[in-house]
């Protein structure tokens, strides 16, 4: 295969869409998620557009799914990218659910995909705005180093965290918690993979027209009074942000993160 491969998690819709849109220009895509109907679409989509590519079901809360996703992808060619864009937001799941999905599949993801990537490759992890916007006492910062060495016990701790806090308040702190440690977690990851030649770094979106982001869109437009760009973000802004950070020719560029608000966070 000519193109290297582009591997999008949380790739049916949204964001992971739009980004599949251009990086498919120099990359064949393979989109992954949950939804098999969601997925064939989106390759409909593509396809029209002319990019290569094709759909692979996995769920990421699932380190197994992720294993056979990342070893399909190295059968078929050199995997230079994954954009690992799967989540779950607040309305969507249990506290539990959320730590599963955003958490521990930020981990499978990176582990595994690491395992088959080599020199050159880039893990991009999707975080949040939201991870610089809750309280830093909420953070359960002091469990996240159990991620690189005992993820059973980190598990455990960062459900702890969450369920100390009201049934009704859990789902939102689950959400920020998790999105707290994805970006802590691409830093420490970029430092270990180093020396395979992998770049690993996070991009924290704000307030973006996705499906996803329609649940909260009325929350999210009275964001707007801080930011310094008074509308929601355009899925192609932060596509356009992410083929930028996985370009080889950004290939110092790792180990940190990029927010991308509007300078809401800048404004609060």
């Amino acid at each position: 295969m000519e193109k290297k491969i582009c591997v999008i998690t949380g790739g049916g819709s949204g964001m992971g869409l739009s980004t599949a849109s251009l990086m498919g220009k120099t990359h064949y895509i393979i989109i992954c998620g949950r939804t098999v109907n969601k997925l064939e679409s989106a390759v409909e989509r593509l396809q029209a557009e002319g990019v290569e590519c094709e759909a692979f079901p996995c769920d990421v809360s699932d380190r197994a799914s992720v294993k056979r996703l990342a070893e399909h992808a190295a059968a078929l060619g050199e995997v230079q990218t994954v954009v690992h864009a799967a989540g779950m937001s607040p309305h969507m799941g249990t506290g539990e659910q959320i730590i599963q999905v955003n958490a521990m599949g930020t981990i499978y993801v990176n582990e595994e995909f690491a395992a088959v990537m080599g020199e050159g490759g880039c893990i991009l992890d999707v975080s949040s705005m939201s991870a610089y916007l809750a309280p830093g006492l909420v953070m359960p910062k002091r469990a996240y180093k159990y991620a690189l060495a005992d993820q059973e016990r980190f598990y455990r701790k960062m459900l702890g965290r969450v369920n100390l806090f009201p049934k009704k308040l859990r789902s939102s702190i689950a959400y920020v918690v998790s999105k707290n440690f994805d970006i802590w977690y691409a830093k420490k990851c970029a430092g270990v993979y180093g020396d395979k030649g992998i770049r690993v770094l996070s991009v924290s979106p704000g307030n973006f027209e996705t499906p996803m982001g329609e649940a909260e869109k009325e929350e999210a437009l009275g964001y707007l009074k801080y930011a310094a760009i008074k509308r929601l973000g355009n899925p192609d802004e932060i596509a356009w942000l992410l083929a930028s950070c996985a370009d080889e020719r950004n290939s110092y560029l790792t180990g940190t993160d990029i927010l991308c608000d509007g300078g809401l966070v800048a404004g609060r």
